[in-house]
């Protein structure tokens, strides 16, 4: 890439998979300068190849990068990541934290960056590894509010709004309320589809016609279409991974004392489809889970 599209600074990004790497290509097309870290060699491969220039560790990257994102997929690869920069001794970097994780373990992380003399802030994403592909995200943000303010430009290069919502934490509470929503309409969604289906329905009008009235949603918008096709392979975001996301939102909900009586129903249908095999499929394959409970013979798949 031609320096004179790498004008607008330097960002790093630290975990290309799904939406990382998405995060990574997206601002790099939109002329950052990108700087980018993974464990997996053939994730550091693919970032190079659109764009991303390759740190030799999360400690380079943030040696290379003021601003660094994290997209990582479980807390203790966050509190090792944030140490290794820590312990690296660099100057002051804006470390944006863009997982889903309990909030202690991110306030244990910022306690660790603030006393190395960084700054973290909490920034959970809305949106689907597809969305992210696409642009098509939201940022809760929460911390900092001039850190905020200030890369509020690098959010809109690879994201649709991003919102200050708040002192740090409350990124992830609204996250935490999103995605609850969102694992409710999705085996809300695999539920309709299976019914339809079972009346003898075609799949492909069922989404035509739910898209068109009241009962839409944007989960049924995004997971549908793989429903129709009864294929999951093109992987938006892993059940395995989701099953994380809902321990933490079920571990909030207790710990503050509210009922959840419909994301309860739901977990059942995605452990059934983790203990079916199906833990690497998207998780709109809760939908073959409800086709062989209730019976359902398709014709051949397209």
């Amino acid at each position: 890439m031609a320096a004179a599209k790498r004008s607008k600074g330097t960002v790093g990004v630290i975990g290309l998979g799904i939406m990382g790497g998405a995060f990574a290509k997206n601002l790099a097309a939109a002329g950052w300068r990108v700087v980018g870290y993974d464990i997996s060699a053939a994730r550091r491969r693919e970032a190079e190849r659109a764009g991303v220039e390759i740190a030799r560790s999360a400690a380079d990257v943030a040696a290379k990068a003021p601003t660094v994102l994290t997209s990582l997929p479980k807390p203790q690869a966050l509190m090792e990541t944030v140490r290794a920069i820590a312990a690296a001794k660099l100057k002051r970097v804006v470390l944006v934290e863009m997982g889903t994780f309990a909030i202690a373990d991110k306030e244990k992380a910022e306690r660790v960056a603030a006393k190395a003399g960084h700054v973290m802030l909490d920034c959970p994403v809305s949106g689907t590894g597809s969305q992210a592909q696409e642009r098509d995200l939201v940022f809760y943000a929460s911390g900092d509010s001039g850190a905020i303010k200030r890369l509020r430009p690098m959010f809109e290069a690879f994201g649709r709004h991003v919102y200050d919502v708040g002192a740090f934490g409350n990124g992830s509470k609204m996250k935490y309320v999103a995605n609850l929503l969102v694992a409710i309409n999705n085996v809300a969604s695999a539920e309709a589809m299976v019914l339809g289906m079972k009346a003898g329905l075609p799949p492909q009008l069922i989404f035509d016609l739910v898209k068109a009235g009241a009962g839409n949603s944007r989960v049924f918008e995004l997971r549908a279409p793989m429903m129709v096709k009864g294929r999951y392979n093109d992987v938006t975001m892993k059940i395995d991974v989701w099953d994380k996301d809902m321990r933490v939102i079920g571990g909030y909900a207790r710990k503050i004392k509210v009922p959840t009586p419909m994301f309860d129903a739901s977990k059942p249908l995605y452990i059934k489809a983790m203990k079916s095999g199906l833990g690497a499929q998207d998780t709109a394959a809760v939908c073959a889970v409800l086709e062989k409970m209730a019976k359902v013979k398709r014709g051949k798949r397209r």
